[in-house]
């Protein structure tokens, strides 16, 4: 049993207290005596309260809430007044752009924390436990995807302004969503996803909740959501207000706004007019672009001259795996400009630092990161995993067929693309990844690369332990790191395919910052991206290089990967390769692909709903 485990299951304190190497983020006062006879220590005991939630610090907690127990009729009367006069007040700052997205969760820590040590009292007082709400709000990630930070941090936001959260994780289906918000009465239903098909679950929880007469608010939120998807493809079809929330600064509003006795009303009927405009303008703006036919749009190819070309022939062929890299090495190839705006707080790594508004709360998130990153290399409390392979290849069109590494004449699967449709007014191409690759009828051989990578191995029993303690903030942290390491995996096997397995940039000499530029040959386009937006492909990847038995990356019914910090796709050397975006294809590419892919067009539909231009 390893030791998360034991914490979880068996709540040993000893397992705790080893658990974790590095401070809480108080660890300046915990680790400077001159600082921890602060003058807010003299404060009275509502304003301890507030300043240690103002400020994240829980060092002195359970000393502040034992002396207002003292002072407090009930143990809930504490929740209530001066804890919740604390947090009313992160909120306030926060709407108004005076905090930051990692200090409201420290916060929140603070408040879970509280809560926790009051806990008993209350229970021994007969009370109920809870406080006046503002609102009941159900947050779920829809069925087929596990991508859940953003959620969490909407969760933790919206707890900090009141309001009771029902959290149903990650992979949940449309009628759990809807029995619970039935059973549970809530106010809000918030739905969550980040890979595309995601976006088309979200439209058919919107017709069950309709079918089923459930007039709940539905909230709208995830990397690939969009204002406009919600307003063309959900809001049309629902008779309750459907509301994209681009970000969690912008949740309480939104929910307050849909509870407000005085303002819902305007706020719905604001919306209605809102996004009855959207509408109408992608209407026009679709009918004012030119498509071209598919076969035109395959006439205005990227072309290469194959004669001038050096296709490099791998130092191996075949598949590679790497069962547990040294996250030593993996960590000096994190872009941290990404980790920052994760949280959001935009800037480039390190020049973020000297920023007058957002340097200091930037510099103190790093510095826990990299304690966190300490520990988690430390104990091996994350654990990443890379396969490759390296295989013979030619184009067919917009199609890439794989032949096997062993017998270059035997084809063993084909990839499908899709090819960028929009008429061109400026001499540019209408791209498709396949024209990157050599195609089969010039008699060469070319070669492609592919990819699977994760470094979310363990990161369910780390975030298990961070809510048994009530730590929101390590837990929405040790997520953002695992997507970090991940990528920053990808980066450094890159580097290798490069330079070693497949050779054609062996003398490639870059410093990480330029690597993060991507200064070098070739391309890694990932399943999802906008080159190559169609996840059911990835079945054919993992099928051909054995992932899930080979590294335990797994599937979801829509295409999402389980740990949620992976990444696959493939490796292109073509030295002129580039990355783009398909954007919308017409109803002729769309049925030429489905039977490309031998699948039915509503199918294909399915997955290429954002992609269509037709629908």
């Amino acid at each position: 049993m390893s030791l998360v485990e034991d914490v979880i299951l068996n709540r040993r304190k000893d397992a705790i207290e080893r658990l974790l190497t590095y401070a809480d983020s108080t660890k300046g006062e915990q680790n400077n005596k001159e600082k921890k006879e602060k003058d807010w220590r003299n404060f009275t005991i509502e304003e301890k309260l507030k300043h240690s939630l103002l400020k994240g610090i829980v060092e002195y907690l359970e000393e502040d809430i034992t002396f207002a127990l003292k002072h407090y009729d009930k143990a809930l009367n504490i929740i209530e007044g001066p804890l919740m006069d604390g947090m009313n007040y992160v909120g306030e700052l926060f709407g108004a752009g005076k905090m930051f997205l990692p200090q409201v969760v420290k916060s929140a820590r603070v408040m879970k924390k509280a809560v926790s040590f009051l806990m008993p009292y209350i229970e021994k007082e007969n009370a109920s436990g809870k406080s006046n709400k503002s609102g009941k709000v159900l947050l779920a990630t829809v069925k087929g995807d596990v991508h859940d930070i953003g959620k969490n941090i909407v969760g933790v936001v919206l707890g900090c302004n009141n309001y009771e959260i029902i959290d149903l994780g990650v992979m949940t289906p449309a009628e759990k969503i809807i029995n619970t918000a039935i059973k549970e009465r809530v106010d809000i239903i918030g739905l969550s996803g980040l890979i595309t098909p995601s976006l088309e679950e979200m439209i058919s929880v919107a017709q069950e909740l309709e079918r089923n007469n459930v007039k709940i608010p539905l909230l709208i939120g995830g990397a690939t959501t969009s204002e406009l998807h919600t307003a063309v493809k959900i809001a049309p079809n629902c008779s309750f207000p459907v509301i994209h929330v681009r970000d969690a600064s912008k949740s309480v509003n939104v929910v307050s706004s849909l509870l407000s006795l005085e303002n819902r009303e305007e706020y719905i009927l604001q919306k209605k007019k809102e996004y009855e405009i959207i509408r109408n303008n992608y209407i026009n703006n679709i009918s004012k672009r030119n498509y071209l036919p598919i076969y035109k749009a395959r006439e205005n190819k990227f072309t290469t001259d194959w004669n001038e070309v050096k296709i490099y022939t791998p130092n191996f062929l075949g598949i590679k795996v790497f069962n547990e890299l040294d996250l030593r090495e993996v960590v000096k190839y994190i872009d941290w400009s990404f980790f920052f705006y994760a949280w959001k707080i935009s800037g480039r790594y390190p020049d973020i630092f000297d920023d007058p508004k957002k340097g200091k709360e930037a510099k103190k998130i790093y510095d826990d990161a990299i304690e966190l990153l300490n520990s988690i290399i430390k104990n091996r409390l994350l654990t990443s995993r890379a396969i490759i392979g390296i295989f013979p290849a030619n184009s067919i069109g917009d199609d890439i067929e794989i032949y096997s590494y062993e017998n270059s004449n035997e084809a063993v699967t084909t990839f499908h693309f899709l090819r960028n449709q929009e008429e061109k007014k400026d001499n540019s191409k209408n791209l498709c990844l396949s024209d990157f690759i050599a195609p089969k009828e010039i008699g060469k051989k070319d070669y492609i690369g592919m990819f699977c990578i994760s470094s979310g191995f363990g990161i369910d029993n780390l975030v298990k332990y961070f809510t048994y303690t009530n730590d929101d903030y390590n837990s929405i942290m040790s997520k953002i790191l695992a997507d970090r390491l991940a990528e920053a995996t990808l980066e450094m096997i890159h580097l290798k395919v490069r330079k070693q397995f497949w050779g054609y940039s062996k003398n490639e000499e870059l410093e990480v910052s330029d690597l993060l530029k991507s200064n070098y040959q070739g391309i890694r386009p990932a399943f999802g991206y906008p080159s190559m937006p169609d996840h059911s492909e990835k079945r054919l990847l993992f099928d051909l290089l054995n992932v899930e038995k080979l590294i335990g990356v797994k599937l979801t019914e829509n295409f999402a990967m389980y740990p949620a910090s992976s990444i696959s796709g493939f490796f292109i050397s073509h030295p002129k390769s580039f990355y783009f975006n398909v954007e919308k294809i017409s109803e002729d590419q769309l049925i030429d692909y489905a039977r490309r892919k031998d699948i039915n067009k509503h199918e294909a539909e399915k997955w290429l709903s954002q992609n269509l231009n037709y629908k």
